[in-house]
């Protein structure tokens, strides 16, 4: 899904002298390992729309049901995953959230042998299962393995992983998977029944050596993780018990707009990348393999903009920061509706870089000032996720019901960065007595 860390850091205490770093070096890499390998995952899912839409004989509202299964994943596992890591600990969770992963990856080989749409619904459901177990272990995880001063700062380094696939997962998916090839409707009504299903069979097929060989590099990694002693952490409450309410935590006028300003930025963001090959094949002409390239800018660009982001908010506050960026991805989002020829791609390129510091600026503005309530407001925006499951439902429905115009499909993200906007312009402000 989402590049961005998606929890807090807990109360946490750690056996042995925390600025002692040597001994929580090889944890640590291990830890952003996980960061790049989910990432790996949800930017494969940009390249498995387009090919399964033509390996499955999809229209575009069935191929974005590849974004639902696993962003519902994360809704549904956001509080289980949570008590699986109370009850089993960080090492264990993230040894099971490995080895479903895996699991859902290895599911690929049947789903493409029996061209079975569905089974490949159910693989990445189960490997949207495993990321949330990963996320929600990993990120409190590399906090406190070191410094507690340095916390964020390894959140940084180990979240820039991140942005590192998604600039590697487009070039892996555009060498392996996409083929180049495509037909038309008339095309494929003239080809013979054994034909149809054979160029069906062999678009399929490209999926499996990709997610066998990810497969394998998981349980590798699982077993390392298992084998090696990863230092003793406990979880330890400052005042000895929890506070805040569920939905007691909705009370904060801001912290209510701030879920429903995640629920949309994550929709565009998932919009965005979901249909940008088949927008850079039709709006800007370019191949399939170019296309995925130009993928692969986009999220050089989106890490790129993390870092400068990071430094623009030294000068800048970060609502009015948010508000500018949200204005320009609006204005990028009509040049692409709107526009002809390669800088529709360029503009969407650019949305990337604007996009990158929304996520964790959103929920830092969420869940300021609510004191006891900090916890439960961050399962909230946690759960607002579920945009990505939602909107690329609606843009490809959309898409449908103009007749595969997908431009017109990226009114959905422009929307979407419209409530980003009153967000970072009102939402944001904490309502005072």
């Amino acid at each position: 899904m989402t590049n961005e860390p998606k929890t807090t850091q807990p109360e946490i205490v750690t056996e042995g002298d925390p600025s002692s770093g040597k001994k929580y070096l090889l944890p640590f890499i291990l830890v952003i390992s996980l960061f790049f390998l989910w990432g790996m995952a949800h930017n494969l899912d940009s390249i498995l729309i387009p090919h399964l839409k033509k390996a499955c004989n999809l229209n575009n509202r069935q191929s974005t049901l590849i974004d639902t299964s696993v962003f519902f994943a994360y809704f549904l596992m956001a509080i289980p995953a949570g008590m699986i890591l109370k009850k089993w600990g960080y090492k264990a969770t993230m040894i099971s959230g490995l080895l479903a992963f895996a699991f859902g990856a290895f599911l690929f080989v049947p789903a493409a042998n029996n061209l079975s749409y569905i089974t490949f619904l159910i693989a990445l459901f189960i490997i949207g299962c495993g990321l949330t177990m990963l996320e929600t272990s990993a990120n409190p995880y590399a906090a406190v393995l070191g410094d507690p001063a340095k916390a964020t700062s390894r959140l940084n380094l180990a979240a820039s992983f991140n942005g590192l696939a998604a600039m590697v997962a487009p070039m892996i998916g555009g060498l392996f998977i996409l083929s180049g090839k495509s037909h038309s409707k008339e095309e494929l009504a003239a080809m013979t029944e054994a034909g149809r299903n054979n160029y069906f069979l062999e678009e399929a097929a490209s999926v499996k050596t990709p997610y066998i060989s990810l497969g394998i590099v998981l349980l590798i990694i699982a077993a390392v993780f298992y084998f090696i002693h990863l230092p003793e952490i406990k979880t330890k409450s400052i005042d000895g018990e929890a506070k805040g309410s569920f939905f007691g935590a909705l009370r904060h006028k801001h912290l209510k707009w701030a879920v429903v300003a995640q629920f949309f930025y994550v929709g565009a963001q998932v919009c965005v990348t979901s249909f940008f090959i088949r927008m850079a094949q039709q709006g800007g002409g370019f191949d399939e393999k170019t296309a995925a390239s130009y993928l692969a800018i986009y999220g050089f660009l989106f890490t790129v903009g993390r870092f400068a982001g990071t430094a623009i908010l030294q000068f800048v506050s970060s609502n009015k920061l948010l508000a500018i960026y949200a204005v320009i991805s609006i204005l990028l989002c009509l040049v692409a509706i709107l526009g002809k020829g390669s800088y529709v791609v360029y503009a969407l390129g650019a949305v990337g870089f604007f996009m990158s510091i929304m996520f964790p600026t959103i929920f830092a503005l969420g869940i300021d000032g609510i004191g006891d309530d900090t916890k439960p407001g961050s399962s909230w925006l946690i759960m607002s996720i579920v945009g990505g499951a939602i909107l690329p439902f609606g843009m490809g429905s959309l898409i449908d019901m103009y007749g595969d115009n997908i431009q017109i499909g990226y009114s959905i993200p422009l929307v979407c960065f419209v409530f980003v906007l009153y967000f970072g312009l009102r939402g944001y402000k904490i309502a005072r007595k």
